[in-house]
């Protein structure tokens, strides 16, 4: 797990786009030679953009404009893995604690969702559409090594409950819009380092399905508000993890489980780590994170 928060390498921008599915066009919306963002959100009422940077939320508006950092008092430093409640009111977000928390973005205040389990790291993917369950990738710390699987949490606290349970490198779970799958990137399709796929199943770790099958290694599946669609992040074949600063591809899974090219661009690590669609369906955002 990153201790700290990443930034730009020298001559680097992060620029912040929306791409349209239907013109098959990108929009600048925003860019920084200083700030470091990763990981859009889109919120509910399609007005704002939430990222991270320099370890806090911040949000840009939609159609362009200043970042404004989200300040929190006693919030630790975040990651990039962050979600929005259904209403848009709270941002649940992993730390750099190695917890999940809850933050209530009209009071800036905060309280812990996850739990305790010793040597355990808690990444954050996904929200179920009624706001009660977050999906997240629990890595237990292993002597030699890690283990990743998925788990779920009621957002209100409580039990976890595992989904996966095996050695398998898992990452990226994500409901569906109608609750009745978890998305997932992960390695159990292939005999070799990398090269992870997508695949779904029930949200009680039942009826697992593979939907990528290619010679890339395909990440963080992101379904559409609507269900009709799926974009994810594709690095080159033989790419071990989700490294930054590659050139990658996101690529848009359609109805009949047919990959096609969407955006080629310098990224990986923060394009796309978690839900970025417009609640419409029609568009999505992304980051890339171009060299001089």
């Amino acid at each position: 797990m990153e201790q700290a928060a990443r930034r730009l390498r020298p001559g680097q921008r992060a620029q912040l786009f929306v791409h349209d599915i239907t013109d098959a066009e990108s929009t600048l919306v925003a860019e920084s030679e200083t700030l470091l963002f990763e990981a859009p959100n889109w919120s509910p009422d399609g007005q704002w953009l939430l990222v991270n940077a320099d370890g806090l939320l911040h949000r840009v508006p939609a159609g362009g404009g200043d970042f404004e950092p989200i300040e929190v008092p006693g919030l630790p430093l975040l990651n990039n893995d962050h979600v929005l409640s259904p209403d848009g009111r709270t941002a649940y977000v992993s730390g750099f604690d190695g917890h999940l928390h809850a933050v209530d973005l009209d009071a800036r205040t905060h309280r812990r969702v996850s739990n305790d389990h010793p040597d355990f790291v808690h990444f954050l993917h996904g929200i179920s559409p009624d706001g009660a369950l977050l999906a997240y990738i629990g890595m237990n710390l292993l002597p030699g090594g890690v283990r990743t699987n998925v788990y779920t949490v009621p957002t209100a606290g409580g039990a976890d409950t595992q989904l996966t349970d095996d050695a398998f490198p898992d990452d990226g779970s994500e409901f569906s819009p109608d609750g009745e799958w978890v998305w997932f990137n992960s390695e159990r399709g292939s005999t070799a380092p990398g090269h992870a796929q997508l695949f779904r199943m029930r949200p009680d770790g039942s009826a697992l399905e593979q939907l990528t099958f290619d010679e890339r290694v395909n990440w963080f599946p992101h379904i559409s508000p609507d269900g009709s669609k799926v974009v994810y992040l594709s690095f080159p074949p033989g790419t071990l993890g989700h490294p930054a600063d590659l050139d990658v591809t996101i690529r848009l899974l359609g109805p009949d489980q047919t990959a096609s090219d969407l955006v080629h661009l310098f990224g990986g690590q923060g394009t796309i780590n978690v839900p970025s669609w417009a609640p419409d369906s029609s568009r999505f955002a992304y980051v890339a994170y171009p060299l001089a």
